[in-house]
């Protein structure tokens, strides 16, 4: 009796060693088997079953659920990049019949299309939610990824085993992408930061869309699917107008960089054949002839040329790109073929054209500069189409979402404070809002890529802060002027106007503004931006 006790105890612990070695080590499962031989002395054959049977179920809901989760999110992240990757290579054609587009244009669809999923229209100032924002991080870090395997080689030396140098060839990431993709990088993070920040602000909100048609009120705009802004009745605070003008400051910032990263790529990108088939002989008949006489009269003023251009609708003001753009082109390559006998030639002295592109220029630049949120011309969208450089899709898709991210804040911004100005003043709603968010007075430059990231580097101030930290800033700021001056005067009074108290002026970054003239010099080569 004692021998067949004894050797189902055997028969026991061997069954529980070769279980518990399949989830833990050879030691725990000793342990284990040793601590239950103690526990089953002088029980019966029905009690093991029992206890068998608890063990094993308590195993299961300690051991195996903790180890099964992490396996399954990498699987699941392996897959989607997998999906992704196989999508690009296969460029977009999931039949595999070679008909695919290629490897650029499948990779700037993608960050597309990403970016239109994660942002969507952001139709509110708020932050994002924590799935769009790790979604967003993880697959932009998988497509960019591209971009650390595009190389160029560059000369270095190499000392021999002698002690002589040599001079050999090595790879390095491609200027272009080696400056603009770190740039872009801190472009993005600054723009999501911004949205951050208005999670602690209670003084504006947005009406629900099952609130009555009163409470919404009607726009004036041509926006009509966006929610209403409500502020309180008087309007918002000093210190939240501020704030806001802080934020709207910085994603300025940010715009103006972004335009100008994809302006250079794209002006990088070569014209398609297809693109230039299209375009009439000369530029008379791709601008008309009131464009053109207004372009080539001998005093020309583009603020006057524009206020006589209608400008209503955005179709209208692409139209206007497209025309220009056109022009512009035929003219650069008239230049071009001037020795050549081509349909091109006309009788149009070289001077005289020259001067045309370069007023055509500065029309364009105005545009651009004007309304930043307006669709892709039919010339960015060939380039787009027929481009084959890898690395300028990437950085002219990335620049593109972050401009439209950043334009897109900016016209939120400014609903706020369109909606302040209807609580002061309610005779405003009277009256229909611009399309573009950029009036000019006089005369401005186009943003430099180089010149914008240098300013958002050197910048000493923050460059997005919450509304709390925004008051604490300028309360700092105040006692630093108080101190340094040897005033008196009360902390609110730091918030007045220039020009009503030299000594309260508050420490906020403008954009500084400079001439077109000054930006002609870079655009007249024919060669410089085609």
């Amino acid at each position: 009796m004692v021998q067949a006790v004894e050797q189902e105890l055997e028969n026991y612990k061997s069954r529980v060693l070769n279980y518990r070695g399949q989830n833990e080590n050879s030691t725990s499962g000793r342990r284990h088997g040793h601590s239950q031989s103690m526990i089953i002395q002088g029980t019966s054959s029905d009690d093991l079953d029992d206890e068998k049977a608890s063990k094993t179920q308590v195993s299961r809901t300690t051991v195996d659920r903790p180890l099964d989760k992490r396996p399954r999110a990498r699987d699941k992240d392996i897959e989607q990049m997998k999906e992704k990757f196989a999508k690009l290579l296969l460029g977009e054609d999931m039949s595999g019949g070679g008909k695919g587009v290629s490897s650029a244009l499948a990779l700037s669809n993608a960050i597309t299309n990403l970016a239109a999923s994660v942002f969507g229209e952001q139709r509110k100032l708020e932050p994002m939610s924590p799935e769009n924002r790790v979604r967003w991080k993880k697959e932009v870090d998988w497509l960019l990824s591209v971009t650390d395997y595009i190389v160029e080689l560059v000369p270095s030396q190499q000392k021999a085993k002698d002690g002589s140098s040599m001079e050999i060839m090595t790879t390095k990431q491609r200027t272009d992408l080696q400056m603009n993709i770190p740039a872009l990088r801190k472009l993005d993070t600054m723009l999501i930061d911004c949205l951050d920040n208005f999670k602690d602000q209670n003084e504006f909100y947005y009406v629900s869309k099952d609130a009555n048609d009163s409470e919404k009120g009607a726009r004036k705009d041509d926006r009509w699917w966006l929610p209403t802004v409500k502020v309180p009745p008087n309007g918002l605070s000093d210190i939240t107008k501020k704030w806001l003008q802080f934020q709207k400051d910085s994603v300025n910032q940010v715009l103006k960089a972004a335009m100008a990263i994809n302006a250079q790529v794209l002006s990088e990108m070569g014209i398609p054949e297809s693109y230039i088939e299209s375009l009439p002989k000369n530029g008379r008949a791709s601008l008309g002839d009131l464009i053109y006489k207004s372009i080539t009269v001998e005093y020309f003023d583009p603020e006057q040329f524009l206020s006589a251009m209608d400008l209503s609708s955005e179709h209208k003001i692409v139209n206007l790109k497209d025309r220009i753009e056109a022009s512009i082109v035929i003219w650069k390559r008239k230049m071009n073929n001037k020795d050549a006998k081509s349909p091109w030639g006309s009788g149009v002295s070289l001077e005289k054209r020259e001067l045309f592109e370069e007023r055509a220029e500065t029309i364009l630049l105005i545009v651009k500069h004007r309304f930043p949120g307006i669709s892709q011309s039919s010339l960015d969208i060939s380039k787009i189409q027929y481009n084959r450089d890898v690395g300028h899709a990437v950085l002219e898709s990335y620049s593109r979402i972050l401009e439209s991210l950043a334009h897109t804040v900016l016209s939120r911004i400014e609903d706020v404070l369109y909606a302040d100005s209807l609580a002061q003043n309610p005779q405003l709603a009277q009256c229909k809002r611009p399309i573009g968010n950029l009036q000019i007075n006089g005369s401005v430059k186009f943003p430099n890529a180089g010149d914008e990231i240098e300013k958002l580097n050197a910048s000493g101030t923050p460059t997005s802060m919450t509304l709390s930290d925004f008051m604490g800033w300028t309360l700092d700021q105040g006692e630093t002027e108080m101190k340094r001056r040897g005033s008196e005067e009360n902390v609110e009074e730091l918030f007045q106007d220039d020009d009503q108290k030299e000594t309260g002026k508050l420490a906020i970054p403008i954009p500084k503004k400079a001439s077109y003239i000054e930006s002609l010099g870079g655009l007249k080569s024919p060669t410089a931006r085609h």
